[in-house]
């Protein structure tokens, strides 16, 4: 398929819609669709195919601007609604985001690249959360407070922030939205969004949908363009007084850094390096399949994803035989083929990483199984490897890894797979495979993250609190923490005399 499509040959490509207005190419901005003051436009291809999907509007700072000032005009009437009235407006916009899930779905696909059956997973994921804060936006109460001085009557509430910026990535560009959006939105705060502009059309999607829903103008914006100046403008502006982030380590300290003059309430999901821990007492056949399920999602770009798998020596080779046969079983194909199960990956900086570290984990003794290089579907397609007796020096053990490429060594000891499991910058998750009870709480106990999943694979979802330790991230998404966070405490002291 060429890669560069004529206007008539894109439009065909996504004739699939049945709702062809959530097709958008325009910002939205201030309630209205808003095209780039230079008239400029960045493009938005397929990654399975090189094919041209749309050409959206590239804003850029000054834009940037006048969308937080519409965010700044529209929040005293927003944060005045009452929280029955906001949440009745979340419930409109789950509720047309749950009717448009086959259109979302295949949107998603298109710019993203993973199979349908995991966008839709993806588009009920980020429905959640709307569903979620439509009913916590109804229960942010006042807290009253023991009086420890005469006369006095005291009480802490919850008021919004303000204008809340998010800055949301590639690989899950519906759930990480919502899960920010929809907390901020409920909290009382209006949002200027931008989405990565490998992914944009999920966003924009979502911005035509919560227009229907009846969010006021202002309330919901979303600026499209290169992420750099409407980034720093998000970081430097005073108006904007939160603002959270999904994406690598390296940009968050840097949003942190850029953030600090104006005091802003940071809420970042950073990178992650989870390792995988399989004990000597699990089946090999549900370990090997709990591994797959953890390693391969989104085609393995996902910061969850299991990037050191630790077997027990026992078990090692009965796991390394099960894991392989799963592995080779996977089908690899555009995200719309029947049964695709690994996509392509986002661009060819991604393709070029997992290359170097397969090479890397080779030059240092480790074993290749399966996979180990590109797939003939596409110049962005990669097999999926397995690299067994990976040393700890490899970068594939110290790098986070956003592909289809699993690495597994052994170990002997409880305590020395804990202590190269902590090993790292990173906190974010961790997963264990053991029956034994005890052992279950040590290692839940022991691992420096901030969620540890045993027995099984799948956690998040929008009760929980979603978020890491140490360079892993700050504060947390989802879950009750996740609307609070775009909140300020207020004390209120009365005096009764």
């Amino acid at each position: 398929m060429s890669a560069h499509f004529s206007r008539q040959q894109r439009h065909e490509a996504l004739d699939r819609l049945v709702d062809r207005r959530l097709y958008r190419e325009l910002a939205y901005v201030d309630g209205h669709w808003t095209a780039s003051a230079a008239a400029r436009s960045f493009e938005v291809t397929d990654p399975a195919s090189g094919a041209s999907l749309a050409f959206v509007a590239a804003l850029d700072e000054g834009q940037t601007t006048e969308a937080i000032a519409a965010a700044s005009r529209a929040f005293p009437a927003w944060r005045a609604l009452l929280p029955q009235e906001r949440s009745r407006l979340l419930r409109n916009w789950y509720e047309l985001i749950v009717a448009a899930r086959e259109d979302l779905a295949l949107l998603m696909t298109l710019e993203q690249g993973k199979p349908l059956k995991e966008a839709r997973g993806e588009i009920d994921y980020a429905t959640s959360f709307v569903e979620w804060y439509a009913e916590e936006a109804k229960r942010l109460n006042v807290e009253g407070v023991t009086s420890h001085l005469p006369g006095a009557e005291m009480a802490v509430r919850r008021e919004p922030l303000g204008v809340v910026g998010i800055v949301t990535p590639w690989n899950f560009p519906s759930a990480m939205l919502t899960r920010k959006a929809a907390a901020a939105l409920a909290a009382g705060c209006t949002i200027v969004a931008h989405p990565s502009s490998q992914t944009p059309l999920s966003a924009l999607a979502l911005a035509e949908l919560g227009e229907r829903a009846g969010l006021p103008a202002g309330v919901f914006n979303i600026v499209t363009g290169a992420a750099a100046p409407i980034v720093d403008t998000l970081c430097a502006n005073s108006r904007v007084r939160a603002l959270s982030f999904t994406g690598s380590t390296e940009i968050g300290r840097r949003i942190a850094s850029q953030c600090a003059p104006t005091m802003k309430r940071l809420v970042m999901e950073l990178g992650g390096h989870a390792p995988l821990i399989v004990f000597a007492d699990a089946d090999p056949e549900r370990a090997a399949q709990i591994a797959l399920d953890a390693k391969f999602a989104t085609s393995g770009q996902d910061c969850l994803a299991a990037n050191r798998i630790y077997v027990e020596r026992p078990l090692y080779d009965a796991f390394c035989t099960a894991f392989a046969r799963r592995i080779e079983a996977l089908k690899v194909a555009e995200g719309l083929a029947p049964g695709a199960d690994i996509g392509p990956l986002m661009h060819e900086r991604a393709v070029a990483k997992v290359e170097e570290q397969v090479a890397d984990a080779l030059t240092r003794g480790a074993q290749l199984v399966c996979g180990g290089a590109r797939h003939e579907a596409g110049p962005l397609f990669f097999q999926p490897t397995l690299l067994a007796g990976v040393p700890d020096d490899a970068l594939i053990m110290r790098e986070e890894t956003f592909g289809p490429v699993a690495a597994v060594t052994a170990f002997d000891s409880e305590d020395e797979v804990v202590a190269r499991a902590n090993d790292t910058e990173y906190g974010l998750v961790a997963y264990v495979v053991t029956q034994n009870g005890a052992r279950q709480r040590r290692m839940a106990n022991a691992l420096d993250y901030g969620m540890v999943a045993i027995n099984r694979v799948k956690i998040t979802g929008a009760p929980i609190p979603f978020g890491g330790v140490k360079q892993s991230g700050l504060g947390r998404e989802g879950s009750r923490h996740g609307i609070e966070a775009f909140t300020d405490l207020k004390y209120i002291c009365l005096d009764l005399a």
